[in-house]
């Protein structure tokens, strides 16, 4: 299985995908990245997507950054800026949720919230996972609900990194 995305261009993450693009009334970046899915499995029957951001750790009191979650895609292409209006798949929360993201509300934390690094250049991972089912998760589930979920129901997985930069 390959992921690709037209968001990235020679391993850098466009500026309209992250903190230079359009946020929300918080600041959250929500312009979502396109993605594309290739060479799917056999038996595949949906799709699960986690955007994190490992090298944030020592700048957000010690864990990764978790920018987007989704389940339930049964389509090999995202459109960008998809996430705002996703049909037909479920979202989770990212990490604006938590205290070192200012609190916000489930609603607005389920959905992308794309990269804002505060000290440089971050590398971006884009998990993406073949799955045998379609999970049963809701909108606003927890990052960890569904790594449960998929136990077990992974077929294959692909990761792409890219870099965002706080500086231009």
């Amino acid at each position: 299985m390959i992921v690709t995305s037209k968001a990235v261009e020679d391993g850098v993450i466009g500026d309209k995908y992250g903190m230079r693009g359009p946020v929300s009334a918080h600041g959250v970046p929500t312009y979502s990245m396109p993605i594309k899915i290739e060479g799917v499995p056999a038996g595949t029957e949906s799709f699960a997507l986690v955007l994190e951001d490992k090298d944030d750790f020592p700048s957000n009191g010690g864990f990764s950054w978790i920018h987007w979650t989704a389940a339930n895609i049964t389509k090999r292409d995202l459109a960008e800026n998809e996430s705002m209006d996703a049909q037909g798949w479920v979202q989770g929360v990212n990490s604006w949720i938590s205290p070192q993201g200012g609190n916000l509300s489930r609603e607005e934390c389920s959905r992308y919230g794309g990269p804002a690094p505060s000290d440089g250049e971050h590398i971006y991972e884009l998990h993406v996972y073949a799955l045998d089912t379609e999970l049963d998760l809701d909108d606003g589930f927890n990052y960890n609900v569904l790594y449960r979920k998929m136990d077990g129901h992974v077929l294959d997985e692909y990761t792409l990194k890219a870099t965002y930069s706080s500086e231009t």
